[in-house]
C-alpha cells in the first residue's frame, strides 16, 4: 500500500452539501458544486480566483459543454446554461414530487448520465439515465435512456481509461459495481468492492488513469484507492468525516479535489467541513470530456 498523502483546503467554505468536483480543461478551472445551497462553484488554481453562481432549484452536479456553459442536474431534471450563466432551458424536464437530481458524470461518447435520489432517501425512488449528446440524438439516436432503475441514492460514476467499463455506486447498497460497456449502455452489473460495516458509505468516485477507483467514504472520513481487482492500495484520511466525491485537476491532473459537506454535523463540524479540499500530486487522472449538448 502507498504511502499516506494529506489533504489540505483548496477553497474554504460552509457548503451544506458540497458535490461533484469536474475539471474543465477548457477553463483551466474546478466546477463544483453547494447541492442544499443551490450554488454551482468554480475555482482556479492559478489565480485562485472563484465564482458563484446560485440555481434556482437544489443542484446535484455540474458540467462543463462542448457549446460552452454548463449541464446542470437539478431537482426537476437536466438543463443547461451559457456561459455566462444566462439562457437557461430544460434539456430533461421530469419533475417527481419529493425527488432531486443528484451526481452526475459525462462519458467517453459525450452523454451525460444523471442520477436522482428521494429528499428521503425511500428505497428504489431514484434512478440513473443517459442523455445522448446533441449529434446522437439529432441523428435519431433515443435522446434519454434509462440506465439503472429504483435505485436508492445514485451516485458516483466513471469509466475505465479505454471505456470498456463504467463504474457506479447506489449508496446504500455500500457496494461500487462494474459493469462491461455493451455499445453505449452497460451490461453485466457486479459487485466490485463493499465498503464493510463501520466505515461510512461509498458516494462519489472518480477513475485515474492506472484504471484504479477512486471512492469518497460518507461519514467515513477517507477517500479510498482499489485497484481494477478491487483491492484497496491507497487510503487517505481527512479531517472532516463527510467527503462526498473526488476528482483530478490542476496542472498535469495530478491533484485530488475532494468536496465535502456540513449538513447534519451540528455547530462541531471541523472547521474544514464543507470546504473544498486539495491532495496534491496525489497520482494520474484522467481527461473529463464535456457533454456533447
Amino acid at each position: 500500500m502507498s504511502a499516506a498523502k494529506t489533504a489540505e483546503p483548496a477553497v474554504r467554505e460552509r457548503a451544506r452539501l458540497g458535490e461533484g468536483p469536474t475539471w474543465d480543461a477548457v477553463t483551466g478551472r474546478l466546477i463544483w458544486v453547494d447541492i442544499l445551497g443551490s450554488r454551482v462553484h468554480t475555482y482556479d488554481p492559478a489565480s485562485g480566483r472563484r465564482t458563484v453562481m446560485a440555481t434556482e432549484q437544489h443542484v446535484g452536479a455540474a458540467k462543463p459543454r462542448t457549446a460552452g456553459g454548463l449541464v446542470v442536474n437539478l431537482r426537476d431534471g437536466v438543463g443547461s446554461y451559457d456561459a455566462d450563466g444566462t439562457n437557461f432551458r430544460w434539456l430533461l424536464h421530469d419533475p417527481v414530487p419529493g425527488r432531486r437530481g443528484n451526481d452526475a458524470a459525462v462519458a467517453p461518447d459525450g452523454s451525460l448520465w444523471a442520477g436522482s435520489m428521494r429528499y428521503d432517501e425511500a428505497k428504489g425512488g431514484g434512478a440513473l439515465v443517459r442523455l445522448a449528446p446533441a449529434t446522437a440524438a439529432a441523428a435519431g439516436t433515443r435522446a434519454v435512456t434509462e440506465i439503472f432503475p429504483s435505485v436508492t441514492v445514485s451516485n458516483g460514476t466513471g469509466w475505465s481509461p479505454d471505456g470498456s467499463l463504467v463504474y457506479y455506486i447506489d449508496s446504500p447498497t455500500r457496494r461500487v459495481d462494474v459493469c462491461r460497456m455493451d455499445g453505449q449502455l452497460p451490461a453485466e452489473r457486479r459487485e466490485l468492492v463493499r465498503i464493510e460495516d463501520g466505515a461510512g458509505f461509498p458516494d462519489g468516485l472518480t477513475v485515474d488513469a492506472d484504471g484504479c477507483v477512486w471512492v469518497a467514504l460518507w461519514d467515513g472520513g477517507q477517500v479510498r484507492r482499489y485497484t481494477p481487482g478491487g483491492v484497496l492500495d491507497r487510503t487517505i484520511t481527512l479531517p472532516t468525516s463527510r467527503p462526498t466525491a473526488c476528482a483530478f485537476g490542476g496542472p498535469g491532473l495530478r491533484d485530488l479535489y475532494i468536496t465535502t459537506a456540513r449538513t447534519g454535523l451540528g455547530e462541531n463540524a471541523h472547521p474544514y467541513a464543507g470546504s473544498l479540499l486539495v491532495v496534491p500530486d496525489a497520482g494520474q487522472g484522467l481527461v473529463t470530456p464535456a457533454f456533447g449538448g
